[in-house]
């Protein structure tokens, strides 16, 4: 406490030899303009510091979304194909009973 007095009354007195007053001492609020950069700046400083630890997040990501695509169309394709198997197996059915004997059941 003694020295941070001292240092004011040698080091921060002003043209009339006074110290100046604790507000002046205090330091101003930062705009919204400071504040953004401020943020940005940190933003970059962690994409510095993590960027191979994100980089390897995003591929493990987009490799997931990929399988995931893959797969949902796989199975469209193929429950396509199923549907065309039972249209032919209805069509034959359909040949079956138009070949077969008429009865009241299938007239």
């Amino acid at each position: 406490m003694i020295r941070a007095a001292y240092n004011v009354t040698e080091h921060e007195t002003n043209m009339e030899g006074k110290t100046p007053d604790v507000s002046s001492t205090t330091p101003k609020p930062l705009t919204p303009a400071q504040k953004q950069l401020l943020k940005r700046q940190q933003d970059l400083e962690y994409f510095k510091r993590h960027s191979k630890q994100l980089r390897s997040r995003n591929l493990i990501t987009g490799l997931t979304i990929g399988a995931f695509v893959v797969g949902i169309f796989s199975y469209t394709i193929l429950s396509v194909r199923q549907e065309r198997m039972m249209d032919e197996i209805d069509n034959e059915a359909k040949v079956y009973v138009m070949k077969g004997p008429r009865t009241g059941a299938n007239s």
